[in-house]
């Protein structure tokens, strides 16, 4: 089944020297751009990282420095790849906890204000955790019958998450090709901030989902407690969760 789609969408996946998106990076990104007439467009880049890859990194994707240090760095290809994504949803296999906290890092690090909050995200592995309880190389067996002979590399993992996509909306009656409908079932709970540390209360006000003011909300903790606000700023917390409560913060005219 084709997607039903009203803009363009991009599955994409990650290849990274480790799953700390505050300190580790991007070393090879692909995307699949499905335009809403079908037509598919595929990019797929080695990156610079910057750092040394560790050896766990590159015994799960195969990438060493050495492949990698004549490929441009981030910085070098940020605004071009914005530019590919513009306007566009986003669709990956773990993408809405992972994939997409990094990718936003990433451009943030290097000065491209990135703004998402009008995207939709299809996170297609938690459509199958509801549906099956398996992982991408079990889903790609079961909806598509075959098999995922290069796991972990970021283009065959990105193809065969948009092929499961499409084969799961042909499984289930009851899964809407629709992109607004798709982000929202593959959703987990909605946060303020891609890395889960600011959530929403049943008012609509955000609040922290972590530490000592854990449910209480944000503006109402820095208008108590404003030195809580200069502890998030100086932590060691993604570069967009600080964005976020820094917006709050304005927004609510504190300090």
């Amino acid at each position: 089944m084709n997607l039903n789609l009203k803009r363009p969408i991009i599955f994409f996946d990650l290849e990274t020297t480790g799953v700390d998106t505050s300190k580790d990076r991007i070393v090879e990104i692909s995307l699949v751009k499905v335009m809403p007439n079908g037509e598919e467009i595929v990019k797929t880049r080695r990156i610079n990282p910057e750092m040394h890859i560790p050896e766990e990194a590159t015994a799960v994707h195969h990438i060493t420095d050495e492949d990698v240090k004549e490929c441009p760095t981030f910085r070098q290809i940020a605004k071009s790849l914005y530019q590919f994504m513009e306007g566009c949803d986003f669709g990956g296999f773990n993408s809405n906890r992972f994939d997409l906290p990094m990718l936003v890092e990433e451009f943030l690090r290097v000065g491209v204000d990135v703004d998402f909050k009008k995207r939709r995200f299809i996170d297609v592995q938690n459509i199958f955790h509801q549906m099956e309880q398996r992982t991408l190389v079990a889903a790609y067996k079961f909806y598509c019958n075959k098999d995922l002979t290069e796991a972990h590399s970021a283009e065959a993992d990105t193809l065969a998450t948009y092929e499961v996509l499409k084969a799961q909306l042909d499984r289930y009656d009851n899964l809407e090709n629709d992109i607004e409908a798709l982000a929202k079932f593959s959703s987990r709970g909605e946060t303020a901030d891609y890395a889960g540390r600011i959530g929403y209360n049943d008012k609509g006000e955000e609040i922290f989902t972590f530490g000592k003011y854990k449910g209480r909300t944000v503006a109402e903790v820095f208008s108590t407690d404003p030195s809580y606000y200069t502890w998030l700023m100086n932590g060691d917390f993604p570069a967009y969760t600080k964005k976020v409560i820094t917006e709050i913060r304005c927004r609510a005219k504190i300090g």
